[in-house]
């Protein structure tokens, strides 16, 4: 990955959630995550639309990674001995809502910065939660995670290298998924409380994911300077013509597919054939 696993962590100084006293608040936090991992039969649409076969080789597998985690979650909540609920508007907006028109978006704010913060509060948990069960089939699942958010951040790179002009329109689809996350921040203040020792530092830790969301965007070359550094006016601007671009997008001809490309991918290109000898 492009940000390293010690670079994402928070210090929770100590804080813990432990069973069965937080078994229900927890049971709410893994609904969202529930509905992102069932969110992993998209992966099918990109796998149709795959623009590479390296693409499309790595959409198959994670397709079957992330059908894999929804089986882990349920063991969770067999573990916490709660039934799952509904996810959030917000986390169903940014799952499925605002999915990406193209490979770029997909790759740069599904793949590469969606999944990173996912990724992020899969290690808060891992440190936070008072169960070697829990953690265990959590750790299994961020390993996973990591390969996917590295396979965002690498494409979306090269995307960038190769058209300078795209990261502004990233920049402004991040933008505004910043905007989301503060406003899903206050509803779990409001629905969850302040006063739980790992919960009452849940403001810090959105400082700290925009950080990391910083950095990522920063090595992906979406991002020049820093986010601070973008005025009122110029960020307004961004976030319209990101948006204004991904709903044209929905009525744009689809690319095509690889059965029609496969013969110019460059895993075909580049093979040297060789004379047979006796």
């Amino acid at each position: 990955m492009l940000v390293r696993r010690d670079e994402m962590r928070f210090d929770f100084g100590g804080a813990r959630f432990r069973l069965p006293r937080d078994a229900s608040l927890l049971g709410w936090i893994f609904d969202q995550f529930l509905y992102g991992e069932v969110t992993g039969i998209q992966c099918g649409h990109w796998l149709y639309r795959a623009p590479t076969l390296e693409a499309a080789t790595f959409f198959a597998r994670q397709a079957v990674e992330e059908l894999n985690h929804v089986r882990q979650f349920l063991r969770l909540y067999q573990r916490l001995g709660v039934v799952p609920g509904k996810a959030h508007p917000v986390v169903r907006f940014l799952a499925t809502g605002s999915m990406g028109t193209d490979f770029a978006e997909h790759v740069a704010t599904e793949m590469a910065v969606g999944e990173g913060l996912v990724l992020m509060i899969f290690y808060a948990l891992i440190d936070t939660i008072d169960d070697p069960e829990v953690v265990k089939i959590l750790e299994s699942a961020t390993r996973q995670e990591e390969r996917h958010v590295a396979f965002g951040e690498h494409q979306t790179r090269a995307l960038v290298e190769r058209d300078p002009s795209m990261a502004d329109y990233l920049l402004g689809l991040n933008l505004f998924s910043i905007v989301a996350m503060k406003k899903l921040a206050g509803s779990i203040e409001k629905r969850l409380g302040k006063e739980h020792e790992v919960l009452k530092q849940a403001r810090p830790f959105l400082d700290r994911l925009l950080e990391v969301m910083e950095v990522r965007l920063q090595r992906m070359g979406v991002l020049r300077g820093t986010l601070a550094e973008i005025s009122g006016p110029r960020r307004a601007w961004l976030v319209a013509r990101a948006w204004t671009r991904h709903f044209a997008a929905r009525f744009k001809p689809n690319p095509k597919l690889l059965t029609a490309t496969y013969l110019k991918d460059p895993s075909v290109t580049r093979i040297e054939p060789r004379a047979l000898t006796d």
